[in-house]
C-alpha cells in the first residue's frame, strides 16, 4: 500500500526522457517503460527527493489534480520507478 506521508525519490536506475506529453521513465534495472502524461508530473517526481513526505510534495499541487498525481505516484512505486527514501536520522522518529 503506497503511503504518501512517507518519503519517496525518484530510483536512482530510473532515467526520465522529457517528451511533449510529459516523459519517458525507463527503469535500467527492470527494463520497464512508464509514460508520465503531464508535464507537472514530471515535475512532482524529479522533487519528492526534496520533500519531507509525498503529502508536501502533492501539496505544491493544485487541490483538483492532487488524487490522481497520488494515484500515479502509487503506480510508480509499484513499478520501482520511485522508492522509500531514508530520512536523516534527526527526522527520524
Amino acid at each position: 500500500m503506497f503511503d504518501v506521508d512517507l518519503a519517496y525519490r525518484l530510483n536512482p536506475k530510473v532515467a526520465l526522457r522529457p517528451e511533449p506529453f510529459g516523459a519517458l521513465a525507463y527503469h535500467f534495472g527492470n527494463r520497464r517503460l512508464s509514460f508520465l502524461k503531464a508535464p507537472e508530473l514530471v515535475t512532482l517526481v524529479r522533487a519528492l527527493g526534496d520533500h519531507a513526505t509525498v503529502a508536501d510534495a502533492l501539496a505544491t499541487v493544485p487541490p483538483a489534480r492532487r488524487a490522481g498525481f497520488a494515484r500515479a505516484l502509487a503506480t510508480l512505486a509499484e513499478s520501482d520507478m520511485i522508492v522509500p527514501r531514508e530520512l536523516p536520522d534527526d527526522r527520524a522518529a
